[in-house]
């Protein structure tokens, strides 16, 4: 429709005409009520039956999503859902209440999980309509709706789903991927003043900073403000206040009219607003949605904004294949942080250089460049080179412990650091891309075989040998040979049976260091890191494959001594432990009466020093940090074929890594040391102020004394505080944190934790991340959660409850 018709056209009556015929709903009445999970009753249906509302399963039919979506298709496309963040258990109910007329969602328990508009009362009906609207009504004001999901969209809107704009800025959220209902990256928005725009947003605390928008369109909006419409035959487009009809721009620009079609218009996970048709009758279950435009036309070639990871998340490249979706890369060197999302980035699988002299002296024996053609990460470099050739930007950037990747076009090089947003694939533009690695470090090396096992293969194929030449002389001799031959396999049998008895700390690749060697990689212990319950750590520095390694050596203090069987098999478990969020065990040393092992170093120090310091993290490297404590507990708690439970989970045993990564340190100690140096006089291990009560109390010890140390440091976390802060005075009520924290919460007072401007506006997270506190600080064990479900609800898999007051066994209870 050109705008020049729009002077022969009343703008009241083109609305009129767009209207649909919609068949009489069959009303839902008071006190009706929906089951999720039940035998019946899961749906209420349109009197089509195109659409339906209630429950949609997901996660194996154990937890569900209160939606609207189309019915007769096969894959029940979901249209609308109420809080994508929402976990709704089997049994969990949607009720259209008497006598107050409300529409309220609670779970088996009878607490309310969601209410259609908190103001909303007095429907007398409810109703599923053909077009896909749901409503509320009342037969006293049939006129309008008390309340629709057509004016509170989710990612999806519907033909005739016209939106009145001047009433309400129209938005849309994009979800986080196919199969996660929580919100995403990006926001489509139409705003009064006459804009329609699709921006991304911070992620993944969601906080809508002013990130530039990849898409934006103006208009003049009218006196009378705009409507958004979506017709039946598929025609998108606005219509301003003066009845103008400003047309978006779609790629491909034009769409046929077709009747018998459904048609949809989401803001997919990738960015992109897409227009989808399926028909109506189809002939097998294998018909889905057909992509008929899209908006933009390239998601890839269209962020350009310094802001924001992008599609494809930090340090990974976006590409358009032949169906219009973007494909996401990760350049040499590199790896999905999650294999199972390829959209939320790639991390170094290899250790990043670092400015320390030990990676800067000779770079070139330690680093190389992979080339790729035509990727780029506009926007985000730091330094511009200009008449470079390819020769001159390698080793500008090979001696800039800054450079991870520099980008050579038209004689300019341009140097970039991690991380990198917004990358692509763009062929238009001819461009050398350079990603630093280091050499040998890409993948991890093999083993290779036990060394115990090496040599009796070896010795046994020697003494064959020898027996074939003997059988082959005088009988006499080979008989006297041949007993000999019998005892050395005796021997030896008898030598590898009790080696195999026993565990080997070779088989799980740690390096057996001598005293001797490790005194001479910490220049006679010189350099001390710090002090523990442990022991001493020192800094080291270790040759190997030509190349100098920083290292910590920890010393371990009066181990107990019950022999070398004992402290390998320990040594041995922990060894066989590998996550990017624990510190890794390169070896040890069982010489004599000394024992020390031998790690990795961490150029970041501890969280400790960073979260009690001068210059603290910043909130969302606080909240990444949570989740990566988070995900090594869980590891070693419900992943290691043994379990190990830390028992001194605290911010100076978390390490921090070149990449701001936390990692777990110390885990698995406990067993090494005397039972009088791990407990003391009553029977507690772990720190003040970090020690779950169940010690106290000399109840069994379990998995959950980690937890509740992780409620206490994530709270310490969130407020970038200690624990107990005794330079307040005993007086104040502030003294220790989870006493504060509680009351703060039961008064809803959070604001009063942090004086972090960032944190403020995201009261979100922080009320999300207060209560997983609350409920890993329980009191009594079985109330705490386990790791893995604190790491669900840490990353908004899992819905968080409210939580009890955690003091309940306690005596003094006064904050209960």
């Amino acid at each position: 429709m050109s705008t020049s018709l729009t002077h022969f056209l009343h703008f009241p009556f083109l609305v009129l005409i767009l209207l649909p015929t919609i068949s009489v709903a069959q009303n839902v009445t008071l006190g009706s009520s929906l089951t999720s999970g039940g035998a019946a009753n899961t749906s209420w249906l349109s009197p089509s039956g195109d659409f339906g509302f209630g429950f949609r399963p997901i996660e194996d039919n154990n937890r569900f999503l209160l939606a609207i979506w189309f019915d007769k298709i096969p894959d029940k496309t979901v249209v609308w859902f109420a809080d994508g963040d929402l976990q709704i258990p089997k049994g969990s109910k949607v009720e259209l209440t008497t006598p107050d007329g409300k529409l309220i969602l609670t779970d088996p328990q009878g607490k309310v999980l969601w209410t259609a508009g908190e103001q909303v009362t007095g429907a007398t009906y409810a109703a599923m309509l053909d077009n896909g609207n749901f409503v509320l009504a009342s037969v006293q004001n049939s006129s309008d709706y008390l309340w629709e999901s057509f004016m509170n969209p989710t990612d999806t809107i519907l033909p005739t789903q016209f939106m009145n704009i001047n009433r309400i800025d129209f938005k849309l959220s994009s979800r986080v991927n196919d199969t996660t209902y929580s919100k995403g990256k990006f926001r489509l928005r139409m705003h009064e003043n006459g804009y329609f725009a699709l921006y991304p947003v911070g992620f993944p605390s969601l906080t809508e900073n002013d990130y530039e928008a990849y898409v934006n369109k103006t208009w003049s909006p009218g006196r009378n403000g705009s409507r958004f419409v979506f017709r039946e035959s598929g025609e998108i487009y606005i219509v301003s206040g003066n009845g103008n009809i400003e047309n978006l721009t779609w790629y491909p620009t034009y769409i046929s009219p077709v009747s018998g079609q459904y048609y949809r218009a989401t803001l997919d996970f990738d960015g992109v607003f897409r227009q989808y048709s399926h028909p109506k009758t189809f002939s097998n279950s294998t018909q889905s949605w057909t992509i008929e435009r899209s908006i933009p036309e390239n998601i890839c070639l269209q962020l350009n904004g310094r802001l924001g990871s992008g599609v494809c998340g930090y340090n990974s490249y976006c590409n358009i294949k032949g169906d219009r979706k973007p494909t996401c890369q990760c350049p040499p060197g590199y790896e999905f942080v999650d294999p199972n999302n390829r959209y939320g980035g790639c991390r170094s699988s290899f250790p990043l250089q670092r400015c320390q002299e030990e990676d800067t002296s000779n770079p070139d024996n330690l680093f190389e460049f992979k080339t790729l053609e035509n990727v780029e990460w506009p926007l985000s470099d730091y330094d511009k080179l200009d008449s470079y050739n390819e020769t001159e930007c390698r080793r500008s950037c090979m001696n800039d412990c800054n450079c991870a990747v520099a980008v050579l076009l038209d004689g300019t090089c341009w140097k970039k650091k991690l991380p990198l947003p917004n990358g692509r694939l763009d062929t238009d533009i001819k461009r050398i891309t350079l990603i630093k690695i280091r050499k040998n470090g890409t993948t991890k090396e093999d083993p290779g075989p036990a060394k115990e096992d090496l040599h009796p293969t070896k010795d046994r194929s020697t003494l064959v040998l020898i027996l074939s030449l003997l059988l082959g002389s005088s009988v006499f001799f080979s008989f006297i040979f041949l007993a000999a031959i019998f005892l050395v396999f005796f021997f030896m049998n008898k030598k590898l049976s009790k080696r195999k008895q026993t565990p080997s700390v070779m088989r799980s690749s740690l390096h057996s260091f001598t005293y001797q060697e490790l005194e001479e990689a910490t220049d006679g212990f010189k350099e001390e890191l710090g002090r523990g319950a442990f022991g001493i750590v020192y800094k080291g520095f270790m040759e190997e494959m030509g190349s100098t390694n920083s290292i910590a050596v920890k010393k371990l203090d009066k181990v107990f001594q019950e022999g070398e069987k004992e402290f390998k098999s320990e040594v041995s478990a922990i060894g066989q432990t590998h996550h990017r969020n624990l510190v890794r065990l390169l070896g040890f040393c069982d010489e004599g009466q000394h024992r020390l092992l031998v790690y990795e170093f961490m150029s970041n120090n501890s969280l400790a020093y960073h979260l009690f310091g001068i210059a603290k993290p910043d909130w969302n490297q606080r909240v990444q940090i949570a989740f990566g404590i988070s995900r090594g507990l869980m590891y070693l708690h419900e992943e290691c074929s043994n379990q190990i439970i830390h028992c001194d989970i605290k911010p100076q045993n978390i390490l921090l890594d070149d990449s701001f990564t936390a990692r777990i340190s110390d885990f698995g100690l406990a067993k090494l040391l005397m039972n009088n140096q791990t407990r003391t006089l009553t029977g507690i291990r772990g720190t003040r102020g970090y020690v779950a009560p169940e010690w106290f109390r000399n109840a069994p010890i379990s998995a959950k004394v980690d937890v509740y140390s992780f409620g206490v440091m994530l709270l310490e976390i969130i407020c970038c505080r200690k624990g107990v802060e005794l330079d307040l005075g005993e007086e104040d009520k502030k003294i220790i944190l989870t006493d504060w924290a509680y009351e703060c919460f039961k008064q809803g007072k959070l604001r009063d934790l942090v004086d972090d401007e960032d944190v403020i506006n995201d009261m979100v997270t922080l009320e999300r991340l207060v209560k997983i506190a609350i409920w890993c600080i329980q009191e009594e064990p079985s109330l705490r959660p386990s790791m893995k479900k604190v790491t669900q609800m840490l990353e908004g898999v899992v819905e968080v409850s409210v939580p009890p007051c955690p003091y309940q066994l306690n005596t003094y209870v006064e904050n209960c």
